[in-house]
């Protein structure tokens, strides 16, 4: 994925596990986390593991993060919106293209049961440690691109600042999250 490729996130800097916009996850796997690349069984803290995820747009992350109660609650745990782009090209495996069925899988690996998705990552990550992550249709948001990146390697792919970084309550993100979860019909609160 090119460097001037804009990544888009949603975390929350607040609540009992509070996230800052460049931090990798190292605990895991997670049993929402479609792509966690930990080894199989209960989490655990692994600092070979690291793993966040992203959508190239807005909409993408608002369906993918909000998506067991499709309420936006802009307020509780500070849910913060992050957009960056990579300091350098990313090395994606493309699994929205024929490399799921030409490895025996098929597209239902972007939608699939998630201990499924995990060993998938786990057997591609084991293939190949060079790649930085994964890229994925997004089950939420009608196929469009979501990525997985992994660290190592793809933790040293994060730049030093973000292009925007705003809490999801700010103004300015009134309109545009309005319109989203009126497009995904999710309820936006705050």
């Amino acid at each position: 994925m090119h460097r001037a490729t804009r990544l888009v996130r949603i975390f929350t800097a607040g609540g009992s596990h509070p996230q800052r916009w460049n931090s990798f996850r190292y605990t895991g796997p997670l049993p929402h986390a479609r792509f966690d690349p930990h080894p199989a069984g209960p989490p655990a803290d692994d600092p070979g593991h690291g793993v966040l995820y992203f959508g190239l747009s807005v909409r993408t992350s608002v369906a993918e993060v909000y998506q067991a109660t499709s309420t936006v609650d802009r307020k509780t745990r500070r849910p913060h919106l992050v957009v960056f782009r990579p300091k350098r090209t990313l090395r994606l495996l493309d699994l929205a293209g024929l490399w799921p069925t030409r490895a025996g899988a098929s597209q239902e690996i972007s939608s699939g049961p998630k201990d499924l998705t995990q060993a998938w990552a786990r057997t591609i990550r084991a293939a190949y440690p060079e790649l930085d992550g994964l890229w994925y249709r997004s089950s939420m948001d009608a196929g469009d691109p979501a990525i997985c990146l992994w660290d190592p390697p793809g933790g040293n792919a994060m730049p030093d600042a973000p292009d925007v970084l705003l809490p999801l309550e700010h103004p300015g993100l009134d309109l545009p999250l309005s319109r989203i979860c009126e497009e995904l019909n999710y309820i936006m609160l705050g």
